[in-house]
């Protein structure tokens, strides 16, 4: 008797686990081929000849980093997947991403085709399936597909199981996996003071099973400390086959905000389908409660007052040796250089990013701008109009719960100026508001005039600007901004690039102007950019956002600049995360809170005899400058700025020190050789022997 009992008990607790939300990484024993082989969908293919892979995987490495024409075409992925037996249970394949189509075959048939590079998809495969070892077969695709976006752009198509892939199985009765890849649950807020706010639900569900399914959905937001501050509970009867959505209100008494980079306080929605006592499915999300605007005189508004908007565009946490095939440890590290910045916004480019991404941004405080890649070239054509809505759509069903997204964006740097893209451009638009009222839509123009129309279809006029770069001086960006606020005083206006490519390894002081296809960009010369840019920017309040092109140095296979091939060199950090850049640190003084004092050129370790400008970065109020324990004597810092012009340098050794008025101090020591001699160039990225080395774990700054 009790062994009967027992083993009803445990038949009963494997009944409800089977029926909660299951989810299974399956990173490993991926077999690859890069070739489009014939057949590869079958499941008795002989596959034992192909490599094996985990995921996150590329096959543009090392061609989609070194230049030249990496490959853009179709590759295959094959796995053993084993199922237990299931009847009530249904199995969906979730993709994080497959650049840029996949189709996914299981046990031979064919479970779908995903066209769109960097949004997350799911196939059910339920029906596809039988108990014990099944085959999955992923064709990818990186080619050039007429109707998929994106068509062309200054970046490496990197193809591959670029982000992870995994197996969800849910009970019949499930909380939606197949709206465009998003949670399946929608938060907006419809009120939000001091004392109160007001959150209005959505809850798609789906019955799978052949008769009506009675269960309860209880939605509960819990604080920071995970104590519940609201709960609703309500009973449904779910047809059979059919899709139902469940609307909820919840309220909370005041609010805690989600302040920015100051204060990002989240709460936790959890939604629960409840079978009985038993909890079927949930769905848990990231809920910060705050208000975004822009003023077109006071610049970008959180909760309803000024919050001056600066940070940088951000590709992606590309690594040499792996392309963009990393994970959430790369993520980290960048986010933790970029905190470190002291910015307070990212530009997201020029694809949707890893999920992992607006999550740590959430809890940051950073507010994102993040779009769909219409870069470069479109086509008229329905089928290309059909798949860069659907990117669209799928961008924003899968990140509108996040409090850190505040901007969609809907394009960049479309090389045209006509009806077809002014049309394009407004449909886009049209669809982000009705997909999503509260947040604000922007596209990045940057060739055709300021006020051409395709520039002004969205809620925010945006501009990509080059001028002491491609063309134009530095000091252009000021008066340009004036001009254009003068002649369009309504519409809120930022910059969405600007920037000078930089080599660590290639030192010039005082630089001369580089070419900016060649392959000579002195590091000095992007740090002359952005002095100029930094203060005319920071001068500016009604810019409703500023972000430097570009946070990191990334790949670009048809590049040939700069001391490396296959490399955009705009970044303020070098691609392998070594190297900070002089523009690094000014942009630090600029943004952080934290104490800064930097020396520049501090790798151009050999120099001439002779008179030397020399420059520090700083946010104290003046700093001294010190060689060889000789004052120099002690100014005035001026945007950012401590300047010692005309400083002589003997030969021999030469050792800096700069101190400021906190106690802050940064040293070097250089070279000094004779009257007349050439120091055009450092050939090696060594620092020498310095206080500061401005690489990744050297001393704090």
């Amino acid at each position: 008797m009790l062994r009967s009992l027992l083993a009803l008990a445990l038949s009963l607790f494997a009944l409800h686990a089977q029926a909660a939300r299951v989810t299974t990484a399956l990173e490993s024993a991926w077999r690859f081929q890069r070739a489009d082989v014939a057949g590869a969908e079958a499941p008795d293919f002989d596959d034992a000849a192909w490599s094996t892979v985990a995921l996150p995987h590329t096959y543009n490495v090392p061609d989609g980093e070194t230049g030249g024409s990496p490959y853009r075409g179709a590759a295959w992925y094959r796995r053993s997947l084993d199922v237990a037996p299931g009847g009530a249970t249904r199995r969906f394949l979730e993709f994080d991403a497959a650049t840029l189509a996949a189709d996914v075959w299981v046990n031979g048939r064919h479970a779908g085709r995903h066209e769109g590079g960097y949004a997350r998809f799911r196939f059910d495969i339920t029906a596809l399936l039988r108990p014990g070892p099944n085959v999955v077969a992923v064709r990818v695709d990186n080619g050039k597909l007429p109707h998929v976006a994106p068509l062309a752009g200054d970046f490496t198509v990197f193809g591959g199981l670029i982000r992870p892939v995994r197996l969800i199985e849910t009970p019949q009765a499930h909380i939606e996996l197949l709206d465009h890849g998003g949670p399946g649950v929608r938060v907006d807020i419809e009120q939000l003071s001091a004392e109160r706010a007001r959150l209005q639900l959505q809850v798609q569900l789906r019955n799978e099973g052949d008769q009506p399914a009675e269960r309860q959905l209880r939605l509960t937001l819990r604080d920071a400390a995970g104590r519940s501050v609201a709960q609703q509970s309500q009973s449904l009867r779910l047809p059979p086959g059919a899709p139902l959505t469940a609307t909820a209100t919840l309220d909370v008494r005041q609010p805690h905000l989600w302040q920015g980079i100051a204060d990002p306080y989240l709460y936790r929605l959890s939604a629960e389908l409840m079978d009985a006592r038993t909890v079927a499915d949930t769905v848990q999300l990231p809920v910060g409660l705050r208000q975004f605007g822009v003023d077109p005189q006071r610049g970008f508004l959180l909760n309803g007052k000024p919050y001056p908007l600066h940070g940088v565009n951000y590709f992606h946490a590309g690594r040499p040796g792996r392309g963009v095939a990393v994970g959430p440890a790369e993520i980290d590290e960048d986010l933790r250089l970029l905190m470190d910045l002291g910015l307070t916004g990212l530009r997201l480019v020029h694809y949707q990013h890893p999920a992992y991404t607006y999550e740590r941004a959430d809890q940051l405080g950073l507010v994102v701008w993040t779009e769909i890649p219409l870069n470069a070239l479109m086509a008229e054509t329905t089928a290309f109009r059909d798949n860069i809505q659907a990117q669209l759509r799928e961008l924003i069903r899968q990140n509108r719960h996040h409090a850190s997204v505040a901007v969609w964006g809907v394009g960049n740097e479309v090389y045209r100026s006509d009806e077809p893209i002014r049309a394009l451009l407004a449909d886009l638009h049209a669809l982000a508001k009705q997909e999503d009222p509260s947040r604000l839509t922007t596209y990045a123009h940057c060739c055709a005039p300021d006020d051409h129309p395709m520039a002004l279809q969205t809620d925010l006029a945006s501009y990509n600007r080059y001028w002491g770069w491609y063309d134009g001086e530095f000091k252009d960006i000021g008066p340009w901004a004036d001009k254009l606020h003068v002649r369009m005083p309504d519409k809120p206006i930022g910059l969405g690039e600007f920037g000078a490519g930089a080599s660590v390894v290639q030192q010039e002081d005082p630089p001369r102007r580089p070419e900016p296809g060649g392959r000579w960009h002195p590091e000095q010369y992007q740090a002359l950019f952005h002095e100029t840019y930094a203060a005319e920017v920071a001068r500016r309040p009604f810019l409703w956002g500023s972000f430097i092109w570009l946070g990191f140095d990334h790949a670009a296979a048809n590049r040939h600049e700069g001391d490396t091939t296959g490399r955009n060199d705009k970044g303020l950090v070098s691609y392998d995360r070594r190297h900070l850049k002089d523009a690094y640190h000014l942009m630090r003084a600029w943004w952080s809170r934290q104490p800064v004092l930097h020396l520049t050129s501090k790798r151009l370790v050999q120099r001439p005899a002779g008179l030397v400008d020399i420059k520090a970065y700083s946010n104290a109020r003046q700093a001294t400058l010190e060689v060889n324990g000789k004052g120099m004597g002690t100014v005035a810092v001026v945007d950012r700025i401590a300047r010692w012009p005309g400083v002589r340098l003997e030969a021999g050794r030469a050792v800096l020190k700069v101190t400021d008025d906190r106690g802050s101090a940064d040293g070097v020591e250089w070279e000094i050789g004779k009257v007349g001699e050439s120091a055009e160039t450092a050939k090696t990225a060594e620092t020498g022997k310095t206080g500061e080395t401005g690489e990744v774990g050297g001393p704090a700054r």
